[in-house]
């Protein structure tokens, strides 16, 4: 069977026919789709990935207060003499005498890297009631099952019980990690301006980009950067190559999901993703990964949330990692410490050490055409990423 991929842009109609059909599609057309007479495949990639965390007005969820950071602690240990001679008499700003501060272990140690080499008073999480996230581990109560260690649950701000998400309750009280802080931020743009860590979604099997019982989702890496429209966003409809390594793709997980009224749901499943921030790179594995993307009716962009148990050694290797961080509350010992305390996800067996931390991601991504090596091998004396070119069966 032949399958033809093709681009409507706004404004402009296009017909094409496959195997003696004509389809026909006018206007701006309902996500970046590769047709065939029985099904299409839907593209994103994206955008926007932030931790969820629930910031009250007062900050009740924290009511001890916010989390003591490295460089508090740092000064705080200094004679008065140091503290003055070390901090210019205070001129010297939290992110410039980061690289001082870190470096308060017996020997001269970084403490964000040798995190056990000092004991540092307990880290103050999040005490409160409401979180966003999911059930991920299908009770209430937050008893624990042979995947999980007992923990609080959270409820959500909707009112449905039961939610999991020990992310945030470890980085819920650190000032830089609330809504809007350094690390995300960062993190966020560090990304949108290098191109480097940035998640491609395929959804095939699709008989309608509005409702479909049966789909396939599956997760890649782009190695092209974004294509953004004048004003520097990502211009939808944009072609991306998937990641591949000595002709074999390093990425590309998949989940079954649905499509209803335009909200893809994903069953759950393990998944590997990029991720890039902070100038530290990862490939997470997501324990029991879901995914909840609203497309919008245009199908131009989308936005949902990602859920799931996230590797606790990964998130503390990129907190080891990050520049910045320590200025903004973060505190590498108390964060270890406080992170193998609230692992709630997958047990070592040897130990019984819980080794994930439940969570929940909110994203934003924008329609793309995900170009697969064979599509652009097929395409050979054409440029495949930017309009139509005949798969072969």
């Amino acid at each position: 069977m032949t399958a033809i991929h093709f681009r409507i842009l706004r404004g402009v109609t296009k017909i094409v026919t496959v195997s003696g059909i004509t389809l026909c599609a006018i206007g701006l057309m309902s996500s970046a789709i590769a047709a065939s007479p029985q099904s299409l495949t839907l593209g994103f990639v994206v955008r926007d990935w932030f931790t969820e965390v629930y910031n009250s007005k007062f900050i009740d969820e924290c009511p001890e207060g916010l989390a003591t950071s490295n460089d508090e602690i740092w000064w705080r240990g200094l004679s008065k003499v140091d503290r003055a001679r070390l901090t210019d008499n205070g001129l010297i700003q939290n992110l410039n005498r980061m690289p001082t501060a870190m470096r308060r272990g017996p020997e001269g140690e970084n403490v964000c890297l040798n995190p056990t080499v000092v004991k540092d008073p307990p880290m103050r999480v999040v005490e409160g009631k409401y979180s966003f996230g999911a059930n991920l581990d299908e009770n209430v109560d937050g008893q624990p099952t042979a995947n999980t260690c007992a923990h609080n649950n959270f409820t959500h701000p909707d009112g449905t019980t039961g939610i999991d998400n020990q992310m945030y309750r470890l980085i819920g009280c650190v000032y830089g990690w609330r809504r809007g802080g350094l690390p995300e931020l960062n993190a966020h743009e560090g990304r949108g301006t290098s191109g480097l860590g940035m998640i491609l979604i395929e959804v095939t099997r699709v008989t309608d980009p509005r409702n479909s019982p049966d789909v396939t989702v599956t997760f890649y890496r782009s190695v092209d950067q974004f294509a953004l429209d004048g004003a520097g966003r990502p211009l939808p409809f944009s072609s991306y190559n998937i990641d591949t390594a000595n002709g074999k793709q390093r990425y590309g997980d998949s989940l079954k999901g649905s499509i209803k009224d335009g909200v893809l749901t994903t069953a759950r499943g393990d998944v590997r993703l990029p991720f890039y921030g902070n100038y530290n790179f990862l490939h997470p594995a997501i324990r029991d990964m879901g995914l909840k993307l609203e497309i919008a009716a245009d199908g131009s962009t989308a936005k949902g949330t990602v859920s799931g148990y996230y590797d606790l050694d990964e998130f503390l290797y990129y907190v080891g990692g990050m520049v910045g961080h320590t200025s903004t509350g973060d505190n590498c010992p108390a964060m270890y410490v406080a992170g193998y305390q609230l692992a709630d996800g997958y047990p070592d067996p040897a130990t019984g050490q819980c080794t994930h931390l439940s969570s929940s991601f909110s994203i934003g991504a924008y329609a793309a055409f995900v170009i697969h090596p064979e599509q652009n091998a097929a395409n050979t004396g054409t440029d495949a990423r930017v309009d139509a070119g005949l798969k072969k069966p």
